[in-house]
């Protein structure tokens, strides 16, 4: 794909779709003593959230796996669209469009591994993380430089940003 066909793709994403696993942590579960569920999120990541959420850009979760410590951190993010504990993800992506009253063309998911991929092929831009399966990358509209839960979600927020002319204000914002 051209960089123009892709900045033409990126320009009409309203939706931004998120694995968590590998995708807004770098994959790693750590349990505690108790048993509890411990992550690590990338806070550079969750700011790139904050900026495409505040842009008019919407952020939703779409996981195979349900823990206390997303739900803590979605909270934080101000994440309401959340489907966890999901077995297919591609079948989920029709009653998300249907809620959410976008096209699948309007839609980018990110994605790491290959419970991601039937999802990727429905969506208008599929990402993928630097580190997911090879799978993935190779069918994959992007993959980021960076990896999953080390910026990964950062840089595909502001891919969107500055191919929708939104990222000067951004930059007038924090910068001047």
């Amino acid at each position: 794909m051209t960089m123009s066909n892709l900045t033409n793709k990126l320009k009409r994403i309203k939706l931004l779709l998120l694995d968590v696993d590998g995708v807004l942590t770098d994959g790693s579960i750590i349990y505690d003593d108790n048993g509890s569920e411990i992550k690590s999120f990338n806070v550079k990541d969750g700011f790139g959230i904050r900026l495409l959420m505040s842009s008019g850009i919407e952020v939703g979760i779409v996981t195979g796996r349900a823990s206390m410590a997303l739900r803590h951190r979605l909270d934080n993010l101000g994440i309401s669209l959340v489907f966890d504990g999901v077995k297919d993800k591609s079948s989920l992506l029709d009653l998300i469009l249907k809620k959410k009253q976008v096209s699948a063309e309007e839609v980018a998911f990110v994605g790491d591994d290959l419970m991601d991929f039937q999802i990727m092929q429905k969506v208008g831009v599929s990402v993928a993380a630097k580190d997911g399966h090879a799978i993935v990358r190779d069918h994959a509209d992007i993959v980021t430089q960076n990896r999953g839960g080390s910026g990964a979600v950062r840089e595909v927020c502001e891919s969107i940003l500055k191919a929708q002319g939104l990222w000067e204000s951004i930059l007038e914002k924090y910068c001047s």
